[in-house]
Protein backbone atom coordinates (compact mmCIF):
# COMPACT_ATOMS: atom_id res chain seq x y z
CA UNK A 1 0.00 0.00 0.00
CA UNK A 2 1.38 3.41 -0.97
CA UNK A 3 2.04 6.22 1.48
CA UNK A 4 0.29 9.59 1.71
CA UNK A 5 1.49 12.86 0.22
CA UNK A 6 0.64 15.60 2.70
CA UNK A 7 0.39 19.17 1.32
CA UNK A 8 1.42 21.17 4.38
CA UNK A 9 0.85 24.91 4.72
CA UNK A 10 3.61 26.53 6.80
CA UNK A 11 3.83 30.02 8.37
CA UNK A 12 4.18 32.98 6.00
CA UNK A 13 6.35 34.73 8.58
CA UNK A 14 5.61 34.21 12.24
CA UNK A 15 6.62 30.66 13.24
CA UNK A 16 4.09 30.75 16.11
CA UNK A 17 1.40 30.23 13.44
CA UNK A 18 2.54 26.60 13.11
CA UNK A 19 -0.37 24.38 14.17
CA UNK A 20 -0.09 21.24 16.35
CA UNK A 21 -1.40 19.19 13.43
CA UNK A 22 1.32 20.51 11.12
CA UNK A 23 3.99 19.53 13.67
CA UNK A 24 2.48 16.08 14.10
CA UNK A 25 2.55 15.47 10.35
CA UNK A 26 6.10 16.82 9.92
CA UNK A 27 7.29 14.53 12.73
CA UNK A 28 5.56 11.43 11.36
CA UNK A 29 6.53 11.48 7.66
CA UNK A 30 9.55 9.80 6.11
CA UNK A 31 10.81 13.06 4.58
CA UNK A 32 9.87 16.68 3.94
CA UNK A 33 10.07 17.81 0.30
CA UNK A 34 10.72 21.55 0.34
CA UNK A 35 11.79 24.55 -1.74
CA UNK A 36 14.76 25.62 0.39
CA UNK A 37 16.13 23.00 2.78
CA UNK A 38 17.87 25.66 4.90
CA UNK A 39 14.68 27.64 5.42
CA UNK A 40 12.61 24.54 6.19
CA UNK A 41 15.32 23.25 8.54
CA UNK A 42 14.99 26.46 10.58
CA UNK A 43 11.29 25.73 11.02
CA UNK A 44 11.91 22.09 11.94
CA UNK A 45 14.70 22.94 14.36
CA UNK A 46 12.52 25.54 16.08
CA UNK A 47 10.15 22.75 17.15
CA UNK A 48 12.68 19.95 17.56
CA UNK A 49 11.62 18.01 14.44
CA UNK A 50 14.45 15.87 13.05
CA UNK A 51 12.75 14.57 9.87
CA UNK A 52 15.08 14.58 6.86
CA UNK A 53 14.51 17.10 4.08
CA UNK A 54 14.67 16.78 0.30
CA UNK A 55 14.91 19.81 -1.98
CA UNK A 56 12.06 20.07 -4.47
CA UNK A 57 11.84 23.51 -6.08
CA UNK A 58 10.81 24.96 -9.43
CA UNK A 59 14.23 24.26 -10.99
CA UNK A 60 14.45 20.57 -10.04
CA UNK A 61 10.82 19.54 -9.52
CA UNK A 62 10.68 17.32 -12.61
CA UNK A 63 13.89 15.45 -11.81
CA UNK A 64 12.86 15.00 -8.14
CA UNK A 65 9.43 13.69 -9.13
CA UNK A 66 10.45 10.03 -9.50
CA UNK A 67 12.45 10.03 -6.26
CA UNK A 68 9.50 11.33 -4.21
CA UNK A 69 7.05 8.98 -5.96
CA UNK A 70 9.34 6.03 -5.20
CA UNK A 71 9.24 6.89 -1.50
CA UNK A 72 5.44 7.06 -1.64
CA UNK A 73 5.17 3.79 -3.62
CA UNK A 74 7.24 2.06 -0.93
CA UNK A 75 4.54 2.93 1.59
CA UNK A 76 6.23 5.89 3.30
CA UNK A 77 4.55 9.25 3.81
CA UNK A 78 5.95 12.53 2.45
CA UNK A 79 5.17 16.12 3.47
CA UNK A 80 5.38 18.76 0.76
CA UNK A 81 6.05 22.32 1.99
CA UNK A 82 6.94 25.63 0.37
CA UNK A 83 9.02 28.46 1.82
CA UNK A 84 5.81 29.84 3.31
CA UNK A 85 2.07 29.41 2.85
CA UNK A 86 0.45 26.62 0.84
CA UNK A 87 2.50 24.59 -1.68
CA UNK A 88 1.32 24.29 -5.29
CA UNK A 89 -0.55 27.64 -5.12
CA UNK A 90 1.75 30.06 -7.02
CA UNK A 91 4.53 27.85 -5.64
CA UNK A 92 6.13 24.58 -6.78
CA UNK A 93 4.32 21.31 -6.09
CA UNK A 94 1.51 21.03 -8.64
CA UNK A 95 3.50 18.57 -10.81
CA UNK A 96 4.10 16.28 -7.85
CA UNK A 97 0.48 16.46 -6.69
CA UNK A 98 -0.82 15.61 -10.18
CA UNK A 99 1.64 12.73 -10.60
CA UNK A 100 0.68 11.29 -7.21
CA UNK A 101 -3.04 11.51 -7.97
CA UNK A 102 -2.52 9.97 -11.40
CA UNK A 103 -0.97 6.94 -9.66
CA UNK A 104 -3.78 6.68 -7.15
CA UNK A 105 -1.60 7.84 -4.26
CA UNK A 106 -3.53 9.54 -1.45
CA UNK A 107 -3.02 13.30 -1.29
CA UNK A 108 -4.11 15.06 1.90
CA UNK A 109 -4.08 18.86 2.47
CA UNK A 110 -3.00 20.22 5.86
CA UNK A 111 -4.31 23.83 5.74
CA UNK A 112 -2.73 26.79 7.45
CA UNK A 113 -1.59 30.41 6.94
CA UNK A 114 -2.43 32.11 3.64
CA UNK A 115 -1.19 35.58 2.66
CA UNK A 116 -4.17 36.38 0.35
CA UNK A 117 -6.74 35.40 2.99
CA UNK A 118 -4.80 37.15 5.76
CA UNK A 119 -4.70 40.44 3.82
CA UNK A 120 -8.33 40.11 2.72
CA UNK A 121 -9.37 39.79 6.36
CA UNK A 122 -7.55 43.04 7.21
CA UNK A 123 -8.61 44.96 4.10
CA UNK A 124 -12.19 45.85 4.99
CA UNK A 125 -13.49 44.25 1.80
CA UNK A 126 -16.85 42.70 2.70
CA UNK A 127 -17.72 40.94 -0.56
CA UNK A 128 -17.45 37.17 -0.72
CA UNK A 129 -16.09 36.94 -4.27
CA UNK A 130 -12.49 37.53 -5.25
CA UNK A 131 -10.16 36.54 -8.07
CA UNK A 132 -6.74 35.19 -7.10
CA UNK A 133 -4.35 36.07 -9.93
CA UNK A 134 -1.11 34.62 -8.53
CA UNK A 135 1.84 36.61 -9.91
CA UNK A 136 1.34 39.15 -12.70
CA UNK A 137 3.53 38.68 -15.81
CA UNK A 138 7.11 39.86 -15.34
CA UNK A 139 7.36 41.68 -18.68
CA UNK A 140 5.88 45.20 -18.70
CA UNK A 141 3.88 44.80 -21.93
CA UNK A 142 2.38 41.47 -20.89
CA UNK A 143 1.63 42.83 -17.43
CA UNK A 144 -0.28 45.83 -18.77
CA UNK A 145 -2.14 43.59 -21.21
CA UNK A 146 -3.23 41.31 -18.37
CA UNK A 147 -4.29 44.29 -16.23
CA UNK A 148 -6.45 45.56 -19.09
CA UNK A 149 -8.13 42.14 -19.18
CA UNK A 150 -8.66 42.27 -15.41
CA UNK A 151 -10.13 45.78 -15.58
CA UNK A 152 -13.52 44.35 -16.55
CA UNK A 153 -13.59 42.18 -13.40
CA UNK A 154 -15.42 44.36 -10.88
CA UNK A 155 -15.02 42.16 -7.79
CA UNK A 156 -11.91 42.04 -5.60
CA UNK A 157 -8.64 40.97 -7.24
CA UNK A 158 -5.69 39.56 -5.28
CA UNK A 159 -2.17 39.01 -6.59
CA UNK A 160 1.41 38.52 -5.42
CA UNK A 161 4.29 40.77 -6.45
CA UNK A 162 8.03 40.80 -5.88
CA UNK A 163 9.81 43.73 -4.19
CA UNK A 164 11.77 44.36 -7.39
CA UNK A 165 8.65 44.84 -9.52
CA UNK A 166 6.15 46.35 -7.10
CA UNK A 167 6.74 49.98 -8.14
CA UNK A 168 6.40 49.16 -11.84
CA UNK A 169 3.29 47.04 -11.21
CA UNK A 170 1.60 49.78 -9.19
CA UNK A 171 2.46 52.35 -11.87
CA UNK A 172 0.90 50.07 -14.50
CA UNK A 173 -2.11 49.52 -12.23
CA UNK A 174 -2.53 53.29 -11.92
CA UNK A 175 -2.33 53.72 -15.69
CA UNK A 176 -4.79 50.93 -16.47
CA UNK A 177 -7.29 51.09 -13.57
CA UNK A 178 -6.90 54.71 -12.50
CA UNK A 179 -8.35 55.57 -9.10
CA UNK A 180 -9.48 52.08 -8.12
CA UNK A 181 -8.40 51.67 -4.50
CA UNK A 182 -5.84 49.05 -3.53
CA UNK A 183 -4.46 47.44 -0.36
CA UNK A 184 -0.82 46.37 -0.20
CA UNK A 185 0.42 43.99 2.50
CA UNK A 186 4.17 43.62 3.03
CA UNK A 187 5.90 41.20 5.41
CA UNK A 188 2.56 39.94 6.76
CA UNK A 189 2.78 38.38 10.27
CA UNK A 190 6.42 39.48 10.59
CA UNK A 191 8.01 42.18 12.76
CA UNK A 192 7.93 44.81 9.99
CA UNK A 193 4.38 44.02 8.81
CA UNK A 194 2.92 46.90 6.81
CA UNK A 195 -0.56 47.30 5.33
CA UNK A 196 -1.14 50.32 3.06
CA UNK A 197 -4.48 51.38 1.58
CA UNK A 198 -5.21 54.07 -1.01
CA UNK A 199 -4.98 54.73 -4.72
CA UNK A 200 -1.97 53.28 -6.56
CA UNK A 201 -0.44 56.78 -6.56
CA UNK A 202 -0.88 57.16 -2.79
CA UNK A 203 0.55 53.73 -2.05
CA UNK A 204 3.52 54.37 -4.36
CA UNK A 205 4.36 57.50 -2.35
CA UNK A 206 4.14 55.52 0.90
CA UNK A 207 6.48 52.71 -0.12
CA UNK A 208 9.84 52.78 1.70
CA UNK A 209 12.93 54.21 0.01
CA UNK A 210 15.36 53.42 -1.46
CA UNK A 211 14.16 49.84 -1.98
CA UNK A 212 11.18 47.73 -1.03
CA UNK A 213 11.89 44.47 0.77
CA UNK A 214 9.83 41.48 1.80
CA UNK A 215 7.02 39.41 0.33
CA UNK A 216 4.11 41.44 -1.04
CA UNK A 217 0.40 40.78 -1.56
CA UNK A 218 -1.82 43.28 -3.39
CA UNK A 219 -5.60 43.65 -3.31
CA UNK A 220 -7.45 45.65 -5.96
CA UNK A 221 -10.73 46.51 -4.26
CA UNK A 222 -14.14 45.82 -5.77
CA UNK A 223 -15.80 48.60 -7.73
CA UNK A 224 -19.29 49.54 -8.90
CA UNK A 225 -19.50 48.47 -12.58
CA UNK A 226 -22.19 51.03 -13.32
CA UNK A 227 -20.27 53.91 -11.77
CA UNK A 228 -16.97 52.88 -13.33
CA UNK A 229 -18.49 53.07 -16.79
CA UNK A 230 -20.44 56.27 -16.32
CA UNK A 231 -18.90 59.54 -17.49
CA UNK A 232 -21.31 61.48 -15.31
CA UNK A 233 -20.40 59.46 -12.21
CA UNK A 234 -16.69 59.85 -12.98
CA UNK A 235 -17.06 63.60 -13.34
CA UNK A 236 -18.91 63.70 -10.02
CA UNK A 237 -16.06 61.88 -8.25
CA UNK A 238 -13.50 64.20 -9.81
CA UNK A 239 -15.45 67.32 -8.77
CA UNK A 240 -15.83 66.03 -5.23
CA UNK A 241 -12.10 65.30 -4.93
CA UNK A 242 -11.26 68.67 -6.55
CA UNK A 243 -13.44 70.60 -4.12
CA UNK A 244 -11.88 68.87 -1.11
CA UNK A 245 -8.35 69.36 -2.44
CA UNK A 246 -8.98 73.00 -3.25
CA UNK A 247 -10.11 73.63 0.32
CA UNK A 248 -7.09 71.73 1.66
CA UNK A 249 -4.76 73.80 -0.54
CA UNK A 250 -6.29 77.08 0.60
CA UNK A 251 -7.57 77.89 -2.87
CA UNK A 252 -4.23 77.33 -4.62
CA UNK A 253 -5.20 75.59 -7.87
CA UNK A 254 -1.71 74.26 -8.57
CA UNK A 255 -1.50 72.51 -5.20
CA UNK A 256 -5.11 71.37 -5.50
CA UNK A 257 -4.36 69.86 -8.91
CA UNK A 258 -1.44 67.92 -7.43
CA UNK A 259 -3.51 66.70 -4.47
CA UNK A 260 -6.48 65.69 -6.63
CA UNK A 261 -4.31 63.81 -9.13
CA UNK A 262 -2.69 61.88 -6.29
CA UNK A 263 -6.04 61.15 -4.64
CA UNK A 264 -7.62 59.86 -7.86
CA UNK A 265 -4.53 58.17 -9.28
CA UNK A 266 -4.76 60.26 -12.45
CA UNK A 267 -2.12 61.98 -14.53
CA UNK A 268 -2.19 65.76 -14.00
CA UNK A 269 -2.58 66.52 -17.70
CA UNK A 270 -5.59 64.21 -17.96
CA UNK A 271 -7.11 65.69 -14.79
CA UNK A 272 -6.53 69.26 -16.00
CA UNK A 273 -8.29 68.54 -19.31
CA UNK A 274 -11.29 67.07 -17.50
CA UNK A 275 -11.49 69.99 -15.06
CA UNK A 276 -11.25 72.42 -17.97
CA UNK A 277 -14.15 70.65 -19.69
CA UNK A 278 -16.13 70.99 -16.46
CA UNK A 279 -15.30 74.71 -16.28
CA UNK A 280 -13.31 74.43 -13.07
CA UNK A 281 -9.97 75.68 -14.46
CA UNK A 282 -8.87 77.66 -17.48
Amino acid sequence: MSGTLYIVATPIGNLEDTSPRVLRVLESVSCVACEDTRRTRRLLNRFGVSTRTLSCHKFNERERLEKVLRILRDGDDVALVSDGGTPAVSDPGALLVKAARDEGIRVSPIPGPSAPVALLSASGESGGRFLFEGFLPHRAGERRRRLRELRSFHDTIVFFESPRRIRDSLADLREVMGEREIVVGRELTKIHETVLRGTPAEVLESLPDPEVRGEITVIVTACDPDASGSTEARSGRVLEAWTESLAQAGGDQRDALRLTARRLGMKRAELYRLLAELGEVR
